[in-house]
Formats: C-alpha cells, sequence, structure tokens
C-alpha cells in the first residue's frame, strides 16, 4: 500500500473531522451520495476544464463541475451527456455552474445576460439530468430559480469575492457560499483567501441551508493547489476547496496546449486583474497587448465601460481588416491565478485528487502535532 493510500483509508476521517466547525461537515455527504469522499471541488472553467475533467474528478472521489459562458440549451444537454458518458458510476454526482450577473440598475453597464433569456429552460435541464449542485457565479440567481432548485433537491452555490457579498445569498436561500480570495483565476475580487474565508465563516454561523437544514456551508478557492491549502483552508472554517487553476494543468483538461502552457511557464509576477475582457475584473496571463491597455489606455477602458462596451471587443471591431494574428492571439485571454506560479507538473485528475488529499492530511496531523507539543510545555 502507497503513502498516498494509507493516507487515503487512515486519515480520511481526521481530514472530514478537521473540516468541521460545530456540526459544520463537509457539503453533506448524505446528500450527495457517499461517492463523494474527498472536500475538493472543480471550478467549472468553461473550455478549460469541460466534461471529460469534471467526470474524472468525481471519479476521484471530489466533485467535477462543468461550466460555461454563454450556453444554449442544446449545448448545455451535450456537455451533461458528455460528462455522464465518462462516468464510472453513472449515477454519480456533479454540478453545473452559471454566470448569472445582475443587468440594469446599478450593476456594470458591461453586464449582460449571458444566457439569453434561457435561463429557466437551462436550469429545467440542470435538474432533469440528475444534478446535484447547481453553482451561480458574478451574481445571485432569482428566488424562484433558487426555489425550483431546492424543489427538485439540487443544492445551490454562490460564488462570491467580498464579504459584502454573503447577506444576499444567505436571505436568497443558498446552501453553500464559495469564497473565492483575489489570488484566484477569471473573474474574482481583491479580498485576499486567508482573510476573506474565515469572515465569511464567521458571517454564516448560524444560518441553515433550506434544502438540507444543517449549516451553510463555506467552500474555499483563491491560490489553493495542493495539500497544504487544502489543510489551511479546513482550518479556515472552510469544509472544501475550489480547485481550478491546478486542473488546468490536468491531462483530462479541455485547455489549450498553449492555456496549459501558459500555466506552466507562469511567475509569480506574470497575472494581472483586468476589466478589459469582460468589464469585470479577471485574472489571466500577462502579455504585450494586456499591458498596453493598462498601462497606456485607462482612460479608454473607463470611457468604454462606462458606455457598456466591452474593450476588447470594441478594439477588434475597430481594427476590421488591419487585425493582425498577434493581436488576435493577446486579444484571446488565458484564465488563471497566483497558484499558476508553482503549478508545473501535468497530471491526472486522480492524481492530483489523491496528492491533495493525501499531503493534508499529512500536514494536519503535523499541525496537530505542533500544537499538542506546545500545550505540553
Amino acid at each position: 500500500m502507497t503513502q498516498v493510500q494509507r493516507g487515503l483509508r487512515g486519515g480520511k476521517q481526521e481530514l472530514k473531522q478537521s473540516g468541521r466547525s460545530g456540526d459544520r461537515g463537509f457539503i453533506d455527504y448524505e446528500r450527495l451520495l457517499p461517492s463523494i469522499n474527498h472536500p475538493v471541488m472543480l471550478a467549472g472553467m468553461n473550455v478549460a476544464a469541460g466534461p471529460k475533467l469534471a467526470a474524472a474528478v468525481t471519479n476521484a472521489g471530489g466533485l467535477g463541475v462543468i461550466g460555461g459562458v454563454g450556453y444554449t440549451p442544446d449545448m448545455l444537454r451535450e456537455q451533461i451527456a458528455e460528462l455522464k458518458s465518462y462516468l464510472k458510476d453513472k449515477n454519480a454526482p456533479f454540478g453545473v455552474d452559471l454566470l448569472l450577473p445582475q443587468v440594469g440598475g446599478s450593476a456594470r453597464k458591461t453586464n449582460y445576460d449571458y444566457t439569453k433569456g434561457k435561463l429557466d429552460e437551462l436550469v429545467d435541464i440542470i435538474i432533469d439530468s440528475k444534478a446535484s449542485l447547481f453553482v451561480s457565479a458574478v451574481g445571485v440567481p432569482p428566488k424562484h430559480i433558487v426555489e425550483k432548485l431546492h424543489k427538485a433537491g439540487v443544492l445551490y452555490m454562490n460564488m462570491i469575492g467580498h464579504p459584502k457579498h454573503v447577506k444576499k445569498c444567505l436571505e436568497i436561500g443558498v446552501d453553500m457560499i464559495c469564497a473565492q480570495g483575489g489570488e484566484g483565476g477569471g473573474h474574482t475580487g481583491d479580498v485576499p483567501t486567508t482573510i476573506l474565508i474565515p469572515t465569511v465563516v464567521k458571517m454564516c454561523e448560524g444560518h441553515k441551508s433550506p434544502l438540507t437544514g444543517k449549516p451553510v456551508q463555506v467552500i474555499a478557492a483563491g491560490g489553493l493547489f495542493n495539500g497544504q491549502s487544502l489543510a489551511a483552508a479546513l482550518m479556515l472554517g472552510a469544509t472544501a476547496v475550489w480547485i481550478g487553476t491546478r486542473f488546468v494543468l490536468s491531462e483530462e483538461a479541455g485547455a489549450s496546449k498553449a492555456h496549459q502552457e501558459a500555466v506552466r511557464t507562469s511567475g509569480f509576477d506574470d497575472n494581472v486583474r483586468t476589466i478589459i475582457f469582460t468589464g469585470r475584473p479577471l485574472r489571466v496571463r500577462k502579455n504585450p497587448y494586456i499591458e498596453k491597455w493598462e498601462n497606456e489606455r485607462q482612460a479608454e477602458i473607463k470611457k468604454l465601460t462606462s458606455e457598456g462596451v466591452i474593450p476588447v471587443e470594441h478594439d477588434l471591431e475597430s481594427l476590421g481588416d488591419d487585425l493582425d494574428d498577434d493581436t488576435m492571439d493577446n486579444a484571446r485571454p488565458f484564465l488563471m491565478g497566483k497558484a499558476a506560479a508553482v503549478v508545473n507538473e501535468r497530471q491526472s485528475a486522480k492524481q492530483i485528487v489523491d496528492e491533495m488529499v493525501g499531503d493534508a492530511v499529512t500536514w494536519i496531523g503535523k499541525g496537530n502535532s505542533a500544537i499538542v507539543s506546545k500545550s505540553k510545555l
């Protein structure tokens, strides 16, 4: 038996217990079926993740989630069908992540309805497919959507990047909150993970899931990539981790070779948050095109976004026939978090999950030993 296998067998209960605060436990094992053995969730990263990777994470004992921008109903059906085709257990749990920004009112003028009016139909597909989890990103869903999900027994999780968003999520009936620190890739805020997680955990105390009747779960994200960071997240009060960048460099990822190489070669100063691609802060790999926008065209960014115009889209349309290959290539963002600086090995999803959990057990044990040793002095 390998060290990882021993850690997974002997330390699984220790890992579960270490992630508890009061009667808080990892995302309700009973509801999400016994096949969820590990507190590791795949971030729904559009094409970079994909059905094959989501299934691989679920098969490894975690929870795979697919997600995308602009899913049509047919596209979503196809993605879910493909995911299920890769599952060893066809009834194993999985999740679906959609972008649901607020449109109009006080919201960013660049926000728009990514579902193109098809949210109810998309949710019906999610329910009919027997998904276990629905994830809302960059905004909260309408109340009737939450009620529909709960009526069908589907858990609802909301992504947030700032403590100010917690109240609205709790009021609408959230079961789980994924708090992503500013170190995360893609759409993200600027509050550091180590500050955000314990703050959100504290704010959720006393609140229960309308679906399970158990405490609202807090999932940690942002700069998490290995067993040490999983152990740290559990100690901060989270009950699981939401992992993106590390899985971009997995064998099953849908990310292009160029995207994977961008992650593999990234240094500590090679990514940046910018609003030029979506009108919202998006952490991506830096390149000359992005740097020119950030260093020389800030006034233009402000003007365009205030008018509801996405800077990059405006740029590409303005160039027309003068658009060259270099500009086109650089205008395709490679989403990644700060963890890209320390992620450089391509592995299978199972290897990533096993190592993360096995190492977390080891680090939790070391932490416990340190506390016990000091208490005896």
